[in-house]
């Protein structure tokens, strides 16, 4: 590792791997020193925290994607020193609803579950994709097949560990108001399952930070949209390197 150049860990989110960054990760280790974290079989947002700080730089930026914004926040949470900036893509920081909304958010999150453990994690991916890709390309063979073998590549019994911790995970609000360091808040404009609204909520929480929308986007932005997420990206990380 490069001990001169700057430090840049990537976050997956839930059921992912290095691929949803891998766009991401070709263009900016020419950059930096690049690391895509794994969550290993954790099933607490906390635990997925030290594990992807684990053997880390003692300072690096975060990128994270969905559930990845979630373990980026407990990152801040417990170590704040040790983060020099952050990009949020397509994440929430509420935990879960009381109530009939919490209870919703259970049976679907279950509902899925119950497809992975009966039917397999592929069966699942085909489930889920109505919420995750734009409606428009849904047709785009190379970029739904990606999606499948990523989810398909994920034991379901870490599946049902993220899962967990997603059901359990608390709320992140009173972290987001203690973040000053150069912030890129990112949300796909057709996000169904992170929508904008919960973008806009992050972004005036956290002093200073920067809203971006891309648009003709569903939740998986840096697959769907790799070269306007990486744009967004790179201005992020020019603005991170210029405060260091």
């Amino acid at each position: 590792m490069n001990a001169t150049r700057p430090n840049l860990l990537f976050l997956p989110g839930l059921a992912c791997d290095a691929a949803v960054w891998a766009y991401q990760t070709r263009h900016f280790s020419q950059l930096a020193n690049v690391r895509v974290a794994d969550y290993g079989a954790s099933d607490s947002l906390q635990e997925m925290a030290q594990v992807a700080t684990r053997g880390a730089t003692e300072r690096f930026a975060i990128a994270a994607h969905s559930m990845g914004g979630r373990v980026a926040f407990e990152i801040v949470r417990n170590a704040p020193e040790r983060v020099a900036g952050l990009a949020l893509l397509d994440t929430a920081y509420r935990p879960r609803s009381a109530g009939e909304a919490g209870e919703r958010e259970l049976a679907e999150r279950m509902a899925l579950l119950e497809i992975a453990e009966t039917q397999g994690m592929r069966a699942m991916a085909c489930a889920w994709m109505q919420k995750i890709v734009h409606p428009d390309r849904l047709n785009d063979e190379p970029l739904i097949h990606s999606i499948l073998d990523m989810f398909d590549r994920k034991a379901t019994r870490i599946f049902r560990a993220q899962v967990t911790a997603l059901l359990n995970r608390p709320d992140a609000a009173p972290v987001l108001r203690t973040i000053c360091r150069p912030t890129l808040v990112l949300c796909g404009r057709e996000d169904a399952w992170s929508p904008v609204v919960q973008h806009e909520e992050i972004a005036a929480k956290i002093s200073g930070s920067k809203l971006e929308i891309i648009e003709r986007c569903g939740h998986m932005a840096p697959m769907e949209r790799p070269e306007e997420v990486t744009a967004a990206l790179q201005k992020w990380f020019a603005e991170l390197l210029a405060e260091a």
